[in-house]
């Protein structure tokens, strides 16, 4: 029997372990989706305990918390945070066969050296350890990073920020902190009441009145250019699905009107405006050859009572089964007979959709670059070990694992980075299985090669990041 969590955990052969440990586990990373907040490594922030860098914002503990009968009071409420960390401590054990359970004690063990189990009975010696190496300079949110050899991040954001954080890590920061373009709130025309406060905010950030749809997008085209003039290289959008319906310009300079005016929005009129919408932000991505990505499949906000109470991204989304399909092929095949596709994720978090995905890109794969459309790693609920086979083994069976650009924490925790080696352990257990029953030559030299440019290199060469160019040429000798 195997220890937990040992050197060789997720490793079930020699083979899985001459991959990970001599061509993965040491690859640095490259986490080009998350929710970090960038004024916090900005400031290089200290967090005082546990609960405020570990349970603060992290919905997947919170609706295990939630499951297990936690009071909400203990979760998102005013309870002390001790008594919250306690409350998580108690929650552990049950998360067995859950991918918190692996997560929760891979942070312990890189991050803190603990490897003792989380519990009841270990919580508060666990906490008061870790609380106090929180103290240290050396846990503070940038040597985190350095920790985990993190050399790139992108964090997600709204078109309307100023991105004055961003601009200070430049000239203070060897890690890359890049921003993402995700202008989601500037294309929802159901909420009148909301969209049309969002539309006075940009004007006020654009210093220009907005009368008409043509201003509209000249407003949010400067904020698009902006982002670019701060060393933004990527676009990202959280979607239930692509819109794609067929539209005429002045339909859609109509419906804005109608949006200022505050009158209803029809569904066919709010699918066409978000078409409009969607379609000009591709298009700029084109101009400007960024990579764009698009989550698609979310079904959020489903317990109206808990949003009312607690807002957006608290833990109240689920799996959306949309049809993707169609629209999505439309949608590419659109900006791919005007000329204007550029690179592009897709996400999907219906694993339903995995083989749709994995075949759609096939279809827009070009030649002028490798990978060029891709079929994004595991997302949210798919983010665990049979989510990640899955996927792996779709885009293989149907496309080139070869050209993966790899993994992404999606996460607004400083202690999420070993989703990196967890990733990583299940892609080389999996290349290995096939080299162990003789489906793959026992090549390891090229498969090491392969299993590097998934972790590391092809992400690097995908993303145009600033900070990475300063890094290829130590890379090549590296290699």
């Amino acid at each position: 029997m195997k220890e937990f969590l040992d050197d060789n955990f997720l490793l079930e052969s020699k083979t899985a372990e001459r991959l990970y440990h001599g061509y993965a586990k040491d690859m640095p990373i490259i986490d080009y989706h998350n929710h970090l907040p960038p004024d916090q490594i900005a400031a290089d922030l200290q967090f005082e305990n546990m609960s405020q860098i570990w349970l603060a914002g992290d919905h997947y503990k919170w609706r295990a918390m939630r499951a297990n009968g936690v009071n909400e009071a203990y979760i998102t409420g005013d309870k002390p945070d001790a008594e919250k960390f306690m409350k998580w401590a108690e929650t552990v054990p049950y998360t067995m066969r859950n991918p918190l359970y692996h997560w929760t004690h891979l942070e312990l063990q890189r991050y803190f050296g603990i490897k003792d189990l989380l519990s009841a009975k270990t919580a508060t010696h666990i906490y008061e350890e870790c609380n106090a190496k929180l103290q240290s300079p050396e846990y503070s949110v940038r040597n985190l990073l350095r920790r985990m050899k993190v050399q790139q991040v992108c964090t997600t954001d709204d078109p309307l920020d100023d991105l004055h954080f961003h601009q200070e890590l430049l000239h203070d920061f060897e890690v890359g902190v890049a921003p993402a373009f995700r202008p989601d709130k500037a294309m929802n025309p159901e909420d009148l009441e909301v969209l049309n406060q969002y539309i006075d905010k940009l004007e006020a950030v654009c210093n220009m009145e907005v009368r008409d749809y043509d201003g509209y997008l000249k407003a949010l085209k400067s904020r698009h250019d902006y982002f670019a003039s701060k060393g933004c290289t990527v676009s990202d959008h959280g979607l239930e699905h692509i819109y794609a319906e067929d539209y005429e310009e002045a339909e859609i300079r109509q419906i804005f009107n109608k949006i200022r005016a505050k009158q209803v929005i029809e569904p066919l009129e709010a699918l066409k405006f978000r078409s409009a919408m969607l379609y000009e932000f591709a298009v700029w991505n084109h101009e400007k050859s960024w990579v764009q990505q698009y989550h698609l499949g979310a079904l959020r906000n489903n317990n109206k009572r808990a949003l009312s109470t607690l807002g957006p991204d608290t833990g109240w989304d689920s799996i959306g089964d949309f049809s993707q399909a169609r629209a999505l092929s439309r949608f590419l095949d659109k900006l791919d007979a005007d000329n204007r596709l550029t690179k592009t994720i897709l996400y999907n978090l219906n694993p339903a959709d995995n083989d749709m995905m994995a075949a759609m890109i096939g279809n827009f794969n070009d030649g002028t670059q490798a990978g060029k459309i891709q079929f994004g790693s595991a997302w949210w609920f798919n983010d665990q070990k049979e989510g990640m086979t899955r996927q792996l083994n779709t885009l293989s069976n149907i496309g080139l694992i070869s050209r993966m650009v790899g993994m992404l924490t999606d996460s607004r925790s400083f202690l999420s980075f070993p989703r990196h080696e967890y990733f990583r352990r299940i892609l080389c257990n999996l290349f290995a299985e096939d080299v162990e029953k003789g489906e793959l030559p026992n090549d390891i030299e090229w498969i090491g090669k392969i299993i590097q440019d998934i972790c590391y290199y092809n992400a690097k060469n995908y993303f145009d990041f600033a900070a990475l160019k300063q890094t290829s040429k130590q890379d090549e000798y590296n290699r």
